[in-house]
């Protein structure tokens, strides 16, 4: 196992940068995850620690090797594809050894490690099918024992489980944690989508156009997003966000509405603000705001309505217990505590909280 480091990492395709100075270190045993829109650089970072995609400027270290000028079997790296790739005239079994085959590994310790990789992933009674013969998640779980069994130094994910059903996908997302837990390998792992970084990383890092926006824990994101990016990517469903400007000690939105707030800086009366409010933050019942309910989203566990506030929509978290129909009267609060206040040219935090 090795750590891996991303020393000022640049990307161009001509004149177009696509990557612009990444510095990330990930300790050896970690398991991180790259989040961002489509087209933010996450998969161009990936291949590029994987050496399929050359780089533009910086270096690449895996362990104590900078790895910049070394083919992608040199590097020691094994990658899950969200198509899984595997061969599919070749059993199970095969798929799995066919890396350590073309390495020239002894065959009773090729068996050993498929074999051992085979339990781990519960593959033991579909070793002689092909993948034709595989549902969604077993196919994943044959290309994550094709990876297992290189014991490589670092593990690469890309979007791994975007191709599977929603059911499936949260079943994956227990099985890819409970094998990091297992195998303890360096981990990097790609996705859009930010519930499913939140649940399996140790740490996330959110991109936005070849740029890192934050990094840090999930919950730390979640908590104390430092900017406008992170605040509405980060949370589902996303943060509501109300225009605003600055009187006194209160964010106040141009429908009239007012939100109490704690500056971490100098702000400026009348200083162009973004007030924003996480659905399940607001408290219903009573308080200082009250609008209509426009639309109802019963999910079973819970309800989330849309509120017109002042003339703008906010959606809110109630109870499944609460009868609510469009068109119900709500009356609602948002704890100082729970606002966020971002400066609106910017986009960066201002608030303490």
């Amino acid at each position: 196992m090795a750590g891996l480091e991303l020393r000022n990492i640049a990307k161009s395709y001509g004149a177009v940068s696509v990557i612009e100075g990444i510095n990330l270190s990930v300790e050896d045993g970690e398991f991180v995850a790259l989040v961002g829109p489509s087209g933010c650089g996450k998969s161009t970072i990936l291949r590029m620690v994987a050496g399929l995609e050359d780089i533009t400027d910086g270096e690449i270290a895996i362990g104590d090797r900078v790895v910049n000028d070394l083919t992608p079997r040199e590097r020691n790296i094994a990658m899950v594809f969200q198509s899984y790739a595997l061969y599919p005239h070749m059993s199970v079994y095969k798929n799995m050894a066919f890396n350590l085959e073309l390495s020239g590994k002894p065959k009773a310790e090729i068996r050993e490690r498929v074999l051992q990789a085979a339990r781990m992933l519960e593959l033991e009674s579909l070793l002689e099918r092909k993948p034709s013969q595989l549902s969604g998640g077993q196919r994943q779980r044959v290309a994550m024992g094709r990876a297992v069994v290189r014991d490589p130094a670092v593990f690469l994910f890309d979007e791994p489980l975007s191709n599977l059903d929603a059911k499936l996908r949260v079943q994956m997302r227990s099985e890819i944690k409970a094998l990091h837990k297992k195998v303890g390998v360096t981990s990097i792992y790609v996705t859009h989508d930010q519930v499913e970084a939140m649940t399996l990383a140790d740490r996330v890092v959110v991109l936005n156009h070849g740029v890192i926006q934050q990094e840090g824990s999930p919950m730390e994101l979640y908590r104390r997003p430092a900017n406008l990016f992170v605040a509405g990517f980060i949370g589902s469903p996303a943060m509501n966000f109300f225009d605003a400007a600055v009187k006194g000690d209160t964010a106040l939105t141009a429908g009239g509405i007012g939100f109490p707030f704690e500056p971490a800086e100098t702000v400026s009366e009348g200083q162009k603000i973004v007030v924003g409010v996480r659905p399940e933050h607001f408290q219903t019942g009573s308080g200082p705001h009250a609008g209509e309910v426009t639309f109802v989203e019963p999910t079973g566990g819970q309800t989330f309505v849309t509120l017109d506030l002042g003339g703008h929509p906010a959606m809110v978290l109630v109870s499944s217990e609460e009868d609510i129909d469009p068109g119900t009267r709500l009356t609602v609060s948002a704890p100082i505590g729970r606002t966020y206040v971002f400066d609106a040219e910017t986009g960066r935090r201002i608030s303490k909280n």
